[in-house]
This record gives C-alpha cells, structure tokens and sequence, in this order.
C-alpha cells in the first residue's frame, strides 16, 4: 500500500518477507481447495455455506496479491508467481476436482515446491484386481469345499484305483461349472457393487447439481425481481426525464414566444415613440404657424391702425385746406366787395384790378382742381381702406377656422398619445411580468437541479464515485464568486426591473457550479474517515437547502426584495473549511512558494556538495602533512573515493536540474514555471524531499569520513553514510524522471550520472572495507607470553563478550526495525500515504 520502490534498499527490505508468503500460501491454497471439495462430498451443501463464502473471500484477496506481486521487478527476477483462476472452485459440482489446477511456485535457483498430493479417487478403493478377486474367491471356496490336492471323498478312481466313468467325468464337469459359476457370480457381484457406487456417485453429483441449479434458479429470481425493479426504476426515472424535457422545451418555447413578442412590443414601441416624435415636431409647427398667424394679425393691426390715422390726419388736412380755402375766398370776397366799391373810386386802377382778377381766377381754378385731386385721393384711400377691412375680415374667419382645426388636431393628437403611453405602461407592465416569470421558470430549473444534487448524497450508486479535497476546494471557491455575481445581479434587478439578464445569467451559472460542489463534496466524502464524511455531508445538505430556501424567496415578490443569501455563503465557508482539513498534511506550504522552495532546495543541494568536496579536499591535504604508511594510504583512498562520489553527486545534480528544466518547459505550457510547479505539488513535494536528503547525506558523510580519518569514527558509520546517499539519490533520480519523456537527451544523461553515483558509492564501500582490514591486520593477536590459566580466562572474558554482542545485536535490530517503522510513518504522514490508503 505505500507503493515501496522495489529498486532501493528500504524497499526490497519491506519486499523480502512476501516471497516466504507466497511459498507458503500457494500450498495452504492448493491444500484447502482439495480438504473442502472432501467436505462437500461428506456433508451437505447447506452445512458448508460459511466454509464457501470465507474461501471466496480469502481467494479474491489471495488472486489480488499474486497479481500486485507479480507486476513487481524485484519479484521478476526471484521468483516465478502463479496466477490463480479467474472465478474459483464450484464445490457443488465434484466434477469440478479434475479442473483444479494445483499453482506452482517456481523459483529459478532454489528447488521448486513440492508436488501436489495426487487425488485418490473413490473408483480406486472400490475396484480391485481380477486376478485377486478370482484368487480371493478361490480360497474361501477351497476353504468350504477343500482343494483339489486333499482326499476326494467323491474321487473313486483314487480309492479303489478303478478308472474313471461317467459318472464321475459329470461330477467333475459340474464341479467345474459350479466353480465357474461361482467366478461369474463373484464378478457379477463385483460389477454391481462398482455399479452402485458409481450411480450413488452419480446421485451425489446430481443432488449437488440439482441443489446448484436451484441456488442459481433463486439467484436468477432474485436478479430478475431487483432487474424489474431497476427496469421500474429507470422507466419512471425517463419519464421524469421526458416529462422534464418536455417541460423544458415548453419553457424554451415560451421563452421564443415570449422573446418573440418581446421583439415585436419593442418594434411597436419604437414605432409609437417615432409617431410621438412625429405629432411633437408637428405641434411644434403648427404652433410656430400660430405665432407667425398671431404676428401677421398684429401687423395688420398695427397696419389698419396706421392707416386710419393717416386717414384720419387726410380728413383734417382736406378739412383744413377747405376752411383755409374758405377763408381765402371770404377774404377774397371781402376784397372783391372793397375793390368793386373801390372801383369806382380806383378807376385809375381798373387794369391793375383786372390783371389782379385774372391772378386771382388762375389761383381759384388751381384751388378747384387741387380741391378735385383732394377729393379723388381721399375716394381712393377710402376705397383701398374697404378692401383692406374686407380682407381682415377673411383673415379673421381663416384664423378662427385654423384655430379651430388645430385645437382639434391638438386634442386628438394629445388623446392618441395618452392611448399610446396608456398602452406602453400596460406592456411594460406585461413585460416586467413575464420577465419575472421567466425568472421564476429559471429558478425552479435551478431548484430542480440542487434538488437531484442533493439526491446523489443518498444514491447508493454514486458510493463508487471519489474526489480530492482540492478539487472540492476550487469548485467551493468558484460558487462563492459566483454567488457574489449572483447578489450583484439581485442587486441590479431590484434598481431596475425591466433588465433580468444579469440575475438569470448569475442564477443559472451558480446553480450548475453549486450543484457539482454537493456533488464533488458527496464524492470526497467517500474517500474520507466516517466521523469527518458526515460532517461534510450534513454541510452539503444544510448548504442545499439554504441555497433552495434562497431561491424560494426570489420567486416570491414578496420576499424578493428582503431575499439574503448570507446563509447560502456561511454553507460555502464551511464545505471549503471542511476541505481544507481533509487536504493532505503534507501540502502545508504555500503553492505559490513550491516553484521558489524547488529551486531554492537544489541551490542548496550543489552548495552542500562543493562544500562536501572543499572539506574532502581539506582532510586530504591535512591526512598528507600529518599521517604516514598505512594510515596515510588508507586515508588517501578513502577521501579520493569520497571526493569521486561527490563530483558523481553533483554531475547528477546538474543533469536533474536540466531534465527537470525540459520537464517543466514541455508541461507547463502558457502557464509560468511557478504555476507548474504548484499544479504538480506531489511532483514537486517529492523532488524537495529528495533534494534535502541528498544534500543531508552528503553532509553526514563528509562529517563521518573526517571522523575516520582523526581516527575517532568508524568504518561502518561511513559505509552506511554511502548507502544513505546511494538511496537518496535514487530517489531524486526517480522523481526528477517520473514526468519525463522517454525520448529526452537529459534523461539518458541522468541515468549515466545515477549510474555513476552508484559505482562511485561501491567505491566508497570497498574502499572503507579494504582500509579497515587493512588496519585490523597491523593489530596482530599474540598469545605467545599468555599461561593455560591465562588463556582460559581470556576465552571465557572473550565468550562473554560475544554474548553481549548477541544481546546488544539483538536490541538493535529491534531498535533498527522500530526506527524504520516510525520513518515509514512520519514518511507516510509527509507524502500523503494515508490519504491515498484511504
């Protein structure tokens, strides 16, 4: 289960045991399948139900672990696995003994297991041999009748030594015939008694068929009866699809014909405004007619004022000119009076008189005509003045008549529009209604689609359905921005009704979101412990119907502007709460600081290795100025080993570093190199982890190899810093490698470098051995000087020290075995292994 790597040390560790394991279980297989087809044959099928259901179980379990095993390379090469059949044993059927097929375990150097017990079948220990039937039945009849060799009382030929006649040639040809009478009679038995248990073996077969047939017949029963319910089942389930369908293509037909006439009201509407716009710019010209009527009338006015007063003033003038010339012609008259009674007093004078009467009848005539043309002048202005009146009186009946017509025009005009803006209220109002219909039929869609979400939290056949927290995460967080579209949009259709996109835009987009969250968080709960799946569960169906009680008042124009979705929120919180336990222990770093700790842990992994090689380097030139002879050779070759191993170390670092730069290049596409990182956290986990234990082992073993060098260390302690490090290797080889292509150029690279780690590593080995017994041999034994008693002593001092040895081997093997297993845990822990197992 914690999918150990066969390749490394720590897993062909936990590996070995299993091969003992499937020795053992092959044969303990093998052995129960033959002692339960015994049982069925004694006892009844009723009796051995248990037996059968507890093998079933241990053979599905057993064929899961030889498969698994088998899959495995360290298995490939030791030990050949068989594989079992894929349904097992029919124990009612005794025919079926022949078919079982004993597993061999094969083992290429060892011997293989031992043969299977042959079958003793019930024919064997009925039938026997006819020879010694034949001498069995010969014996016991020798036994009654007494055999040939003894005294014949009936053989009288032997008695009187007389020869032999009929009669005793018959009674030996009927002793024969008896005697073969007695040979057939004992087979004839023989076969009927191999007969009867043949057929009573037959009956048993029969019954136990029969008794198969009839659990297969109830089984089929069974499975017809649950088929029927589930054919009901589906039956009603596609007519409630079809009566959805059917419902739904209404609405979607109601919503054509609702947009259809939507389109048309628009039209309509736009065509009133149009004629409004037209009836306004006639008003407008027909009260700018007005204003010019009203000026030109004014004028006229002005104008007939204008000329009564010169008319007027013309009257005065004639008026005038008359009394002047009246005044003119008294005076005139006066002096004519004065002039006659003068003339005769002024005939002296009588021509001046007479030229002065000449003057004054050439003035008298110029006053007559100029009174005619004063006359004329006033006839034609009175006449143009008539004319003129006549005309204001037309203009005035014209205008009255305008006027009339324009108020009339104007009242209709101002009716007609009334009745259009009347209309447009009563279809905006028409409108607003089947609007918030439509969003009504929307919401109980919405409530139709929650409603079957929250059905799938009890289906029993969604339990095989799973998902990780994280997705869960990203669905929860992608509802909730969702529901912050979905409140805007309630917002700005309680400001203005007429516009409900937006709010059926948001219903709609958060109820498909919300509706895969309670589902996504039914699927996560199947793959979580008992206590926390129920809590997620309860905060699905609790978020659910809030969501449902939500959308309840929206339908309600009652409650429709009070509708608060703040419960509907504090569900979502609490699912993505729930998630973020149920997230893996491991995963507690920021994703968007797993592409910076990445490059930071292999930064610090090439600078632990230069620091590793600069210490080596260091030890060395120290070993050369103070050591000499064997301690200066073995000291040089170790640290040279060492020193190889680090360069080895570091080659591979570089070509992971490389393989991991093509890796991320070809994955990660548009997104950034961080993104990538945070996409694949597992990956990326799993190549810090073995960054850190590269870079720990390098260092443990540098502290380890100048240990040994001072003379303070051991060998053995630098020989497991070697296998660390050869493990720790690996491990980041393997990861950097699980992502690659198989035709990458840096991919061949890492495995030439992993190679090169590990002959570097079998150098270090062998080097440490070859200078520790190089070492022990300077320490020689001599036992020379030593006494009998002396070296008695000795030995039991040396005895009793190997026992302490054994003791102290002993506890550490269990200290070693504890301290693997609390690794494998806080391992487990780290890399999510129990999340996976669970």
């Amino acid at each position: 289960m914690s999918r150990s790597v066969s390749v490394t040390a720590a897993g062909q560790c936990r590996l070995a045991p299993l091969i003992q394991v499937i020795l053992d279980s092959s044969h303990l297989y093998d052995y129960t399948v033959k002692l339960l087809f015994k049982l069925h044959s004694c006892l009844p099928a009723d009796t051995l139900q248990g037996h059968r259901d507890r093998f079933h179980e241990q053979f599905r379990k057993l064929k899961e672990l030889f498969y698994r095993s088998s899959n495995l390379q360290y298995f490939k090469r030791l030990i050949q696995i068989p594989q079992l059949p894929e349904n097992p044993p029919n124990f009612l059927r005794a025919s079926a003994l022949s078919e079982h097929v004993s597993p061999v375990v094969v083992i290429p150097v060892e011997s293989t297991s031992p043969d299977s017990e042959p079958v003793v079948e019930t024919d064997d220990l009925v039938e026997m041999n006819s020879s010694s039937q034949q001498s069995l039945f010969d014996n016991k009849f020798d036994d009654l009748f007494g055999s040939p060799g003894r005294t014949d009382p009936f053989n009288f030929n032997s008695q009187n030594g007389m020869s032999k006649d009929e009669r005793d040639k018959l009674i030996e040809q009927l002793y024969k015939e008896i005697a073969s009478l007695k040979e057939e009679m004992a087979s004839f038995k023989l076969e009927s008694k191999r007969l009867i248990l043949q057929l009573k073996g037959r009956i048993n077969e029969l019954e136990a068929e029969l008794a198969e047939q009839q659990h297969l017949k109830q089984q089929a029963l069974d499975e017809n009866e649950f088929l029927k319910a589930e054919l009901e089942e589906v039956k009603k389930r596609q007519g409630d699809t079809e009566k959805a369908q059917r419902s739904l293509s209404e609405i979607e037909r109601k919503a054509q014909a609702n947009e259809q006439r939507y389109t048309k009201l628009k039209e309509k509407y736009t065509e009133l405004v149009q004629n409004h716009a037209d009836l306004l710019r006639k008003n407008a010209e027909v009260t700018k007619q007005m204003t010019l009527f009203r000026q030109t009338q004014e004028d006229m006015e002005q104008v007939k004022k204008e000329l009564e007063e010169t008319v007027h003033q013309l009257k005065e003038d004639i008026q005038q000119k008359a009394q002047e010339q009246t005044c003119v012609l008294e005076s005139l008259q006066k002096e004519l009076r004065s002039r006659n009674e003068k003339l005769e007093t002024l005939k002296n004078s009588h021509e001046d008189s007479q030229q002065a009467s000449a003057v004054m009848a050439s003035t008298i005539e110029s006053l007559t005509s100029e009174k005619k043309a004063l006359n004329e002048a006033v006839d034609q202005k009175e006449s143009t003045l008539t004319v003129l009146q006549d005309e204001l009186e037309q203009l005035k009946e014209a205008l009255s008549a305008e006027r009339d017509s324009t108020s009339q025009m104007v009242e209709g005009l101002q009716n007609q529009l009334n009745e259009k803006e009347n209309h447009e209220q009563a279809l905006e109002k028409q409108l607003l209604d089947e609007q918030f219909a439509l969003l009504c039929c929307a919401l109980e869609e919405a409530e139709g689609i929650v409603q079957d979400a929250l059905s799938r939290l009890d289906d029993p056949l969604h339990v095989g359905c799973t998902s990780s927290a994280d997705y869960l995460i990203t669905r929860g967080q992608t509802a909730l921005d969702s529901l912050n579209r979905l409140q805007d949009g309630h917002t700005k259709y309680l400001s203005d009704r007429s516009d409900v996109s937006n709010l059926l835009q948001s219903v709609t987009l958060f109820t498909h979101l919300m509706g895969d969250t309670i589902v996504q968080g039914s699927a996560t709960s199947h793959m979580v412990p008992m206590e926390q799946a129920d809590r997620l569960l309860e905060a699905c169906k609790q978020c659910g119907s809030e969501v449902l009680s939500y959308f309840s008042s929206l339908k309600d124009t009652t409650t429709l502007s009070s509708a608060d979705c703040t419960k509907v929120r504090e569900g979502l919180n609490q699912i993505n709460a729930i998630g973020e336990e149920l997230r893996p222990k491991g995963r507690d770093i920021k994703q968007k600081e797993l592409g910076d700790l990445v490059e930071q842990e292999m930064a610090a992994t090439s600078s632990a290795v230069e620091v590793a090689t600069a210490r080596i380097e260091e030890m060395l030139s120290k070993s050369r100025a103070g050591d000499t002879g064997v301690k200066l050779e073995v000291n040089e070759r170790i640290l040279a080993s060492c020193t190889d191993l680090m360069h080895a170390i570091k080659m591979l670092v570089l070509t992971s570093k490389d393989l991991q730069r093509d890796i991320v290049e070809s994955g990660r596409g548009a997104a950034s190199q961080k993104e990538f990182y945070a996409k694949n956290s597992r990956w990326t986990e799993g190549l810090i982890s073995a960054s850190k234990a590269v870079g720990w082992g390098a260092t443990v073993l540098v502290d380890a190899a100048d240990m040994v060098v001072q003379g303070k260390g051991k060998f053995e302690e630098l020989m497991v810093c070697s296998h660390e490090i050869a493990a720790s290797t690996a491990q980041l080889v393997a990861a950097s490698k699980v992502k690659a292509d198989k035709d990458n150029a840096n991919l061949g690279k890492l495995r030439q470098a992993s190679k090169g780690v590990n002959e570097a590593t079998a150098s270090v080995v062998a080097s440490t051995k070859s200078g520790k017994s190089q070492i022990e041999e300077t320490d020689t034994m001599d036992f020379s000087s030593m006494t009998l008693t002396q070296i008695k002593r000795q030995e039991m001092d040396s005895q009793v020290r190997v026992l302490e040895l054994e003791s102290q081997l002993q506890k550490e093997r269990q200290r070693l075995g504890g301290l693997r297993k609390k690794h494998y845990e806080l391992a487990g822990v780290s890399e999510g292994w129990d999340e996976d197992t669970k």
